[in-house]
C-alpha cells in the first residue's frame, strides 16, 4: 500500500522540521546556544558581582577584607546595599592614621631615650608587678642601732 497524503496536509514542510529518524538540527542548535548563553550570563554576573573586590585588590586599599566580606554577604543574602556599600569602599581612599601614631611613638621613645624601633622590649610582661611601688631598702641593723643609740 503507498503512502498517501491526506488531502489537508501542505505538500511542502518547513526546513525546520525533521523527518522520521533524521536529527533534529533545530533543537540541537538551540540547546547548545541555550547552554553558551546561561554560562555566558552566569560569567557575566560573577564577574560583576566581584567588581568591588577586584577593584580594592588592584589598588590595594587598606579595606580590602572588608570589602571581600560584603562581597560575599550581598551574594548569599541578595542584599545588593551590601554590594554598593562595597563598591564604595573599593572606590574611596581611607586615610592611613598609622603614621601620626608612628611618629608619636618614635618622639616618646626619644624622649624615654629607647633606642629607636625598640619600642617595649623593656616593658615587663606583668603590669601589675610594674605599677607596685618599691619597697626602700632597710639600712642594716647595726646602723640602726648605733644611730639611735648616739641620741
Amino acid at each position: 500500500m503507498a503512502a498517501s497524503l491526506h488531502p489537508a496536509a501542505p505538500h511542502h514542510l518547513p526546513a525546520f522540521i525533521a523527518g522520521p529518524g533524521e536529527t533534529d538540527v533545530l533543537m540541537t542548535t538551540m540547546a547548545v546556544f541555550l547552554l553558551v548563553t546561561v554560562m555566558g550570563v552566569g560569567i557575566l554576573f560573577l564577574r560583576l558581582h566581584t567588581l568591588p573586590e577586584r577593584i580594592a585588590h588592584k589598588s590595594k586599599k587598606i579595606q580590602f577584607e572588608i570589602v571581600a566580606v560584603l562581597g560575599l554577604l550581598a551574594l548569599f543574602t541578595h542584599m545588593h546595599i551590601f554590594w554598593v556599600a562595597g563598591l564604595l569602599l573599593a572606590l574611596i581612599d581611607i586615610p592611613d592614621f598609622g603614621w601620626t601614631f608612628n611618629r608619636m611613638a618614635g618622639s616618646l621613645e626619644k624622649i624615654a631615650r629607647i633606642p629607636p624601633g625598640r619600642g617595649a622590649a623593656g616593658v615587663p610582661d606583668d603590669p601589675v608587678a610594674a605599677d607596685a611601688p618599691e619597697e626602700p631598702e632597710k639600712p642594716p641593723t647595726s646602723q640602726f642601732v648605733t644611730a639611735v643609740g648616739e641620741r
